[in-house]
C-alpha cells in the first residue's frame, strides 16, 4: 500500500505504449464504442444514476489528487489551481452530466474529448507506471472525460452545432488570457502557454515560446472541424434528402 501511494515509486516507470498503456486504452475504447453503438438502448431510469455516478467519480478522482500532492508535500498554488484544461473540464463535466448544461456541453464535446484524449495517448504520468495511484489516476481522469462527452452525445441525443464552435473558440480565448494573467500573477505555467512544461512533452517537438502557443491552437481548430465532421457530415444528408423530397413533390 505504501508503494501505491509513495512519492518515490520503486516499480517500473511509466511506459508510453507499453502492455498497461495498451491495456488502459482498450478499456477506455470499450467503454466508448459501447455507448455509441448500444448508447441509444440505455433505459431512461438508468440514465440518470448513470451520470451521477460518473459525475462522482470524476470528482472523487480529482480530489484525491489533490490529497496525493498534499500528502507528498507538491501541493502548490502555482501547479495545483484547476486552471488546467483537463483540471477544469473534470468539474464542468460532473456538472453537466448533473444538470445536462447544453453551454457546458459544447466544451466538453469539443474541448473535453479532444483534450483528453490526447491526454490519454500522451499521458503525464511521470515515472509513475503500473499500480502507482498515480497511473490510475491520469486514466481515470482522463477516461472520465471522454466518455461524459461520449455519454451525452451517444445516449441522451445532444450535438454540437455551427455556433457551437464559435463559442468555444471565443470564451476558449478568453480564457487563456485570463489564464496568462493568473500566470503572470503568481508565476506559473497553466495551460502551458507561459513556457514549455519542464518535463518531457510533445510540445518539446514544436518551436519555441511563443510560436508554439500559435501552433497549438491551430491543432485545437484541427480537432474541433474533425469532432464536428459527423455532426456536419450529418447535417448535409439531411438537407440533401429534404430537396429530392421538395423535388419530388
Amino acid at each position: 500500500m505504501e508503494q501505491f501511494i509513495a512519492k518515490d515509486f520503486n516499480g517500473a516507470p511509466f511506459q508510453l505504449f507499453g502492455i498497461h498503456h495498451l491495456v488502459a486504452l482498450g478499456i477506455i475504447l470499450l467503454i466508448n464504442v459501447a455507448l455509441l453503438w448500444r448508447g441509444k438502448q440505455i433505459p431512461q431510469r438508468w440514465r440518470m444514476p448513470l451520470r451521477i455516478t460518473l459525475a462522482v467519480i470524476l470528482v472523487v478522482d480529482e480530489a484525491l489528487w489533490h490529497l496525493w500532492n498534499w500528502y507528498i508535500g507538491a501541493w502548490t498554488v502555482q501547479t495545483m489551481l484547476p486552471l488546467h484544461l483537463c483540471s477544469l473540464l473534470v468539474f464542468l463535466s460532473a456538472i453537466m452530466l448533473i444538470n445536462g448544461n447544453m453551454a457546458i456541453y459544447e466544451f466538453i464535446y469539443f474541448l473535453g474529448i479532444g483534450g483528453a484524449m490526447q491526454a490519454i495517448l500522451t499521458p503525464d504520468a511521470g515515472p509513475y507506471g503500473f499500480p502507482h495511484f498515480r497511473f490510475f489516476q491520469v486514466f481515470v481522469s482522463h477516461g472520465a472525460i471522454v466518455t461524459a462527452g461520449v455519454f451525452m452525445t451517444a445516449v441522451e441525443g445532444y450535438r454540437p452545432y455551427p455556433k457551437s464552435i464559435l463559442h468555444v473558440a471565443v470564451i476558449g480565448n478568453l480564457y487563456m488570457a485570463f489564464v496568462a494573467v493568473v500566470n503572470w500573477l503568481l508565476g506559473s505555467n497553466y495551460l502551458f502557454i507561459a513556457h514549455k512544461p519542464e518535463t518531457a512533452s510533445v510540445l518539446d517537438l514544436l518551436p519555441p515560446w511563443p510560436v508554439y502557443i500559435l501552433i497549438m491552437e491551430l491543432m485545437a481548430v484541427v480537432m474541433v472541424l474533425l469532432l464536428y465532421t459527423p455532426f456536419a457530415w450529418q447535417d448535409w444528408q439531411t438537407r440533401r434528402a429534404a430537396k429530392a423530397a421538395a423535388s419530388i413533390s
